[in-house]
């Protein structure tokens, strides 16, 4: 078991809903007026928790003697004598040494081309890390995670976003209680729900049928559905339009609204708790939005539907319990995409497009469990993620996808893997004396050649840089041949070209070679031996989707175990949080008493002067 205690063992008034056989989050409305109030009086101990800043009051995890500090092994000792050949590495000569290196450094599987060869490693350096990945426990680990343990320690809870692509006859236990069926009770009422928005038999208020669905939420409930709404709009029902309002700033709502008629808009709110202070103010706003011109409170049960917890608060705001689709303690927000809060993606794409998706992160879930780790994608990706942020002490991974439908991954990478790795301590509390999660960047190719890559191919800082493509394109526009080159040849040329110019880079003898001035040869030399990878997939689609999502999860779980860091929890966004609530009645209200630093004390009166207040 991981830890060594259970959750018997303790009482957990922080969970908004604990994921046992009396209160998995099903959401049919033929539950008793006794569980909806179970419900609201476990959400109200959550927020009373919260605002007090109380913690779990579970006892201290016991950690398996397995799950030892990376550092602390044969194989990191092994790896910190290697990074000075790495370092000191030169492609050229290690592609011109072997020139079978390009196909010895790439796998595939799952219509995926992994090539990894324009890293700076060698069969050396790659099998220290696999010691590594096998001396820290990631293969137990990983089992324990599928086996339903509570490997979140520091919140007592289970890790299971697998689960939610498990197909219908799989058995995936939390303490006991087979949660599989609890999913697709929830999948289920989500495709009949999708399929009458779709359909048209959902109407508004006045009889209108709904033209927008507006998804509220920020973080996991706004980052995930939005990219799998710009990813997948080519599979989406164009007659319907997603829009998604996530900033506190209020231009945010403003914006997303202007345009809208409220007798066509579907609001969906998406809160675990239903009181997330940025997603309850613009809900609240835009239910007050919506009943200026519908005029009648009873409106809001046909114009709103929420993906929560809460029973209470959710009725309390005007949303049938019957339009309530929840979700479970064990499922992390920015691992909950393909939960309830893809509710807006299955409006966009369909039931039949979205059991597609959940099936692509399955197939990834399945080659991650039993692949051995020198033929599994995210152990590969994983560890060379490794050698370049702890060995060879690259503080930043640009991620490039060379599709413009994906130009919102690197935004919803960047909370996947800072918000689960970005820690600076080990499971026990301890201090890391490693480096963990690296800064993640990105902008689609070919737009950021003309943006940031520059600083990528002559910077002083190396970037490594993950190159997504897809072989075969959705639309194929212009012609295809060497006279007429299409679109996406010209697409994908580029992206073959940059990981070719970053591994080899342009010699001072060749730009001399070009009647280049020898004032200008150092500005137009490139030094090359910039680490990419390159993810080749067949083509995009609902399937290939969920399995590159798959496989960034699944990365993040390895590079985690290994830095022995609590890949799912989140304290980080905590005391920022607490402090805004606090100073929210120092803007509106009275002249505050000095309680701040100068500084911010000197700026919430400036605000307060040109607020006229």
């Amino acid at each position: 078991m991981f830890p060594s205690h259970t959750r018997g063992q303790s009482a957990d008034t922080t969970r908004p809903m604990a994921a046992k056989k009396s209160s998995t989050a099903k959401t049919s409305p033929k539950r008793s007026s006794s569980s909806k109030q179970t419900v609201a009086r476990k959400t109200s101990k959550t927020t009373a928790a919260k605002a007090s800043g109380a913690t779990n009051p579970h006892p201290a995890p016991v950690l398996p003697a397995w799950h030892v500090a990376p550092d602390s092994t044969k194989a990191w000792k092994r790896l910190e004598k290697l990074a000075k050949k790495g370092a000191s590495m030169d492609l050229r000569q290690a592609f011109a040494k072997d020139r079978a290196r390009g196909r010895k450094f790439a796998f595939e599987a799952l219509g995926m081309h992994l090539d990894y060869s324009k890293n700076l490693i060698d069969g050396e350096i790659l099998d220290a890390l696999f010691a590594l990945a096998s001396e820290c426990g990631v293969a137990k680990h990983a089992k324990a995670m599928f086996a339903g343990n509570h490997i979140n320690v520091t919140e007592d809870r289970a890790v299971l976003h697998v689960a939610l692509r498990a197909p219908k006859g799989a058995t995936i236990k939390v303490d006991g209680h087979n949660v599989v069926p609890d999913v697709h009770e929830v999948l289920e009422r989500m495709e009949r729900f999708a399929t009458s928005v779709r359909s048209g038999s959902w109407r508004g208020h006045t009889g209108k049928r709904i033209r927008t669905v507006v998804n509220i939420g920020i973080g996991g409930s706004d980052l995930g559905p939005v990219m799998a709404y710009e990813a997948l709009k080519d599979f989406t029902e164009r007659g319907i339009e997603c829009r998604y309002i996530s900033n506190i700033d209020g231009e945010d709502f403003y914006e997303k609204t202007r345009d809208l008629n409220p007798e066509e808009t579907l609001f969906v709110v998406s809160s675990k708790t239903f009181t997330t202070i940025e997603t309850m103010t613009n809900a609240q706003s835009a239910r007050a939005w919506a009943l200026a011109k519908l005029k009648d409170p009873a409106a809001v049960a046909k114009h709103f539907v929420a993906v929560s917890t809460n029973a209470a608060e959710v009725s309390k705001f005007g949303i049938d319990t019957a339009n309530m689709f929840g979700f479970w303690d064990w499922v992390g927000g920015r691992y909950s995409m393909d939960s309830a809060i893809g509710l807006s993606t299955m409006v966009a794409i369909g039931p039949d497009n979205f059991r597609e998706l959940l099936a692509g992160f399955h197939d990834m879930d399945e080659h991650f469990r039993t692949a051995p780790p020198k033929k599994n994608l995210p152990y590969l990706l994983a560890l060379i993620g490794i050698w370049n942020r702890d060995f060879l002490g690259c503080e930043t991974v640009a991620v490039l996808p060379y599709c413009q439908y994906l130009h919102r991954l690197s935004a919803y990478f960047q909370q996947l893997e800072m918000e689960s790795n970005g820690k600076r301590v080990q499971l026990d509390g301890t201090p890391c004396r490693w480096q963990t999660s690296p800064v993640i960047w990105g902008e689609p190719g070919t737009n950021g050649q003309h943006a940031f890559y520059q600083m990528i191919h002559q910077g002083t800082s190396p970037v490594p840089c993950d190159l997504i493509a897809f072989a075969k394109p959705l639309h194929e526009i212009g012609g295809g041949d060497a006279k007429s080159p299409s679109h996406h040849d010209i697409l994908l040329a580029n992206i073959f070209a940059q990981g070719e110019a970053l591994a080899f880079g342009k010699t001072p003898t060749e730009v001399r070679a070009e009647g280049t001035p020898e004032w200008l040869v150092p500005h137009r030399t490139f030094p090359g031996n910039r680490p990419t990878n390159t993810l080749l997939c067949e083509q995009l689609s609902p399937r290939m989707l969920g399995r590159i999502i798959a496989l960034y999860e699944h990365k993040v779980f390895v590079q985690g175990s290994i830095w022995r860091v609590n890949s799912f929890d989140q304290w980080g966004v905590e005391l920022g949080k607490v402090l805004a609530k606090r100073i929210i009645p120092e803007l509106v209200g009275a002249a505050p008493k000095p309680s701040h630093d100068s500084s911010t004390q000197g700026l919430i009166a400036r605000y307060r002067a040109w607020r006229a207040r």
